[in-house]
């Protein structure tokens, strides 16, 4: 069976879910995906704690607590399903790459709510949060990695230079047509990495 990884790049309420394998040491895209984390795709459910914000404190935890659990439920039923797929194929999965923000600490609930700055952060770090307890739940080792120290690890693992990963990366996506954009771009990388190591 082949080997084959997942790279992540989250964003509110979904996430750019590449699956790629490894061909005499250079990635193939197995599958792009959008794998949407809410069931209702609305500013409200997509960004929870800001409209958590406006809400009676016990009704805005409770709203939060939802979304979160909604959230697991769907990444994990999504990635399950490419982990299927894929097995179909006669790869197995063998680990992710999660792209993390500044990797900041949050505070309790209540002070997020308090600062505009933090219920931004929250809002990423919730799904963020979906995408690792998921691949926790499917037995799929996660290296998370700083999104802007990427290029820079990427390139001393691979022994590539990042103008090299940049070009290899963007003409990784011309045969299968659009979308392929940063997210795509970054979350093969983010598998590659995962895969090479």
């Amino acid at each position: 069976m082949n080997r084959a990884a997942i790279g992540f790049r989250v964003h509110s309420g979904w996430t750019a879910m590449v699956a790629v394998s490894l061909e005499k040491g250079m990635p193939a895209v197995l599958e792009r995906q959008k794998l949407v984390l809410v069931k209702t795709f609305s500013y409200t459910f997509r960004q929870p704690y800001h409209t958590a914000e406006k809400m009676p404190p016990n009704d805005a935890a409770e709203f939060v607590r939802e979304v979160e659990t909604e959230s697991k439920e769907l990444a994990l039923a999504g990635i399950r399903s490419l982990q299927k797929e894929l097995g179909k194929l006669d790869y197995k999965l063998c680990g992710c790459g999660l792209l993390l923000a500044s990797g900041r600490q949050l505070p309790q609930f209540e002070k997020i709510l308090a600062s505009h700055a933090l219920i931004h952060t929250a809002d990423g770090e919730l799904f963020r949060e979906s995408i690792r307890h998921s691949c926790a739940r499917a037995k799929l080792p996660l290296t998370a990695i700083r999104e802007r120290d990427l290029l820079a690890t990427a390139s001393k693992s691979l022994h590539k230079k990042a103008p090299f990963l940049r070009r290899h990366l963007t003409r990784l996506g011309k045969p299968l047509g659009p979308p392929w954009t940063q997210d795509e771009k970054l979350s093969a990388l983010a598998a590659w990495f995962v895969l090479a190591n």
